[in-house]
């Protein structure tokens, strides 16, 4: 199973290519966001943490070598794994030179691709700065001792509410549809006539925000569950 840690940043401009890619990773258990151009994709390494960036060579505008020197520049750790459609040797030698964990050549199958992001995740060395604690508003989920803080009050959870925890803090402010939550958390196919996501949500609720003055994690109809920070 793909643990809801991993956070994937697709850098793909063509839409319908990157759409793919998307639904693809989300169904394997990923949790993904994409990026039309560089530009786009160094302001989201910026406000977001990722666990791994894929990137085009043949982006338009600024390419895949020339974000990859930026996001370098920046001190950017991020792994990264390049898709080429030509086998240009030089640039494969340089990217790799740079830090990047591997280089597929078009056209591959998404097996080889999920092979390789698997592998280059499965390698990271695990340590405190690779794992840092997420914090919104005064609730604080530290990922390397799996604890959870709001107010500076401990809340015990269980694996599967901490998962789900992590996955809507990830996700804040965006509507996470309950087909979403099964498949990265319960690693299953979400069918409509099972509760087990509306129970969990509901006793994460009842932990996070009982008795607290500012509610952070929201039931929107007919759509899904989400986590808004609250208003400074």
């Amino acid at each position: 199973m793909t643990s809801v840690q991993a956070k994937i940043l697709v850098v793909e401009n063509d839409i319908k290519t990157g759409d793919h890619y998307r639904l693809g990773l989300s169904e394997a258990g990923f949790a993904v966001d994409l990026a039309k151009s560089g530009i786009e994709a160094l302001k989201l390494a910026s406000l977001q943490m990722f666990d791994l960036l894929i990137i085009d060579t043949a982006l338009k505008g600024m390419t895949g070598c020339e974000l990859l020197q930026a996001l370098r520049r920046q001190d950017s750790l991020i792994p990264v794994l390049f898709l080429n459609g030509r086998d240009h040797h030089e640039c494969r030698v340089n990217t790799l030179q740079r830090g990047v964990e591997d280089f597929l050549k078009k056209p591959f199958s998404f097996s080889e691709l999920l092979c390789s992001i698997r592998t280059i995740l499965r390698g990271r060395t695990v340590d405190a700065s690779s794992l840092p604690s997420i914090c919104i508003g005064d609730l604080e989920l530290d990922l390397l001792r799996r604890r959870v803080h709001r107010a500076g009050t401990h809340i015990d959870l269980t694996p599967k509410e901490f998962g789900l925890l992590e996955l809507l803090m990830r996700r804040q402010g965006e509507v996470l549809p309950r087909s979403l939550i099964a498949s990265q958390v319960w690693d299953m196919p979400f069918g409509s006539d099972t509760n087990v996501i509306d129970v969990a949500v509901r006793r994460l609720r009842l932990k996070i925000d009982e008795g607290q003055e500012t509610k952070m994690i929201f039931t929107v109809r007919g759509m899904g569950y989400m986590l808004e920070a609250p208003e400074q």
